[in-house]
C-alpha cells in the first residue's frame, strides 16, 4: 500500500492508526532516506502507546528502550551497524520474546534477518507544498507491506483504516 503524507499531523496519524494495531512482540521496520520521516514516525507511535519520555534517534547507541502505559517501545537504528554479528548482542529478539514492540530504523541494512515485520517504507516527495504561514513543506509516500504472516491478518484493517484517512495511491 502506498500513501501520500503531506503534513506532521498525517504523520501523526499513520503512526497512531499503527499503533492502534499493534501487539506484543511486533517488529516494524523503517526505511527510506535521511531526513524522510522515520524518527519522527517513531516519536508518533511511541506518544500513541503512551510513550512520556523525549524518543531520540539512537543512531550511536543503537538501541533505546521506552516503557509506554501500553506497550514497552524497543527503538533500533542500524545506520551504523558495522558487523552483522551486531545485530545480535543488541538482542532484538529477546526484545520481542518479552513482548514489546520493536521498532528498527535503517533496517534494510540487514535485509530478511530481522523475520516477521511490518515494512513501512519513507521516501521524499519531488514536490513542495505551500502551508500557511509561508512555510514549503515537502511531501513523503510512505509503502506499508507485510513480510511473513507477524501483520498478514492486520493488513486489511489497516487498509480500511488508512483509506479513510489518506490518499492511497496504490495497494499491494
Amino acid at each position: 500500500m502506498k500513501l501520500r503524507i503531506d503534513s506532521l499531523d498525517q504523520t501523526q496519524t499513520l503512526a497512531r492508526l499503527i499503533a492502534d494495531l499493534v501487539r506484543p512482540r511486533d517488529m516494524i521496520v523503517l526505511t527510506g532516506e535521511m531526513g524522510a520521516g522515520k524518527t519522527t514516525f517513531t516519536q508518533s507511535l511511541g506518544k500513541a502507546l503512551g510513550v512520556t519520555e523525549m524518543i531520540t534517534s539512537p543512531t550511536f547507541n543503537l538501541l533505546h528502550n521506552y516503557q509506554g502505559q501500553k506497550i514497552a517501545l524497543h527503538h533500533a537504528d542500524l545506520y551504523r551497524l558495522e558487523r552483522t554479528g551486531e545485530l545480535v548482542d543488541l538482542g532484538l529478539d529477546e526484545l520481542q520474546d518479552a513482548g514489546g514492540v520493536v521498532v528498527v530504523e535503517w533496517g534494510d541494512i540487514v535485509g530478511d534477518a530481522l523475520g516477521d515485520a511490518l515494512l513501512v517504507s519513507f521516501s521524499h516527495g519531488d514536490d513542495a507544498i505551500d502551508r500557511p504561514g509561508g512555510q514549503p513543506t515537502e511531501s513523503r509516500f510512505v509503502t506499508i507491506e507485510p513480510r511473513g504472516a507477524q501483520w498478514l491478518g492486520r493488513m486489511q484493517k489497516l487498509g480500511e483504516e488508512l483509506s479513510r484517512s489518506f490518499e492511497v495511491l496504490a495497494r499491494g
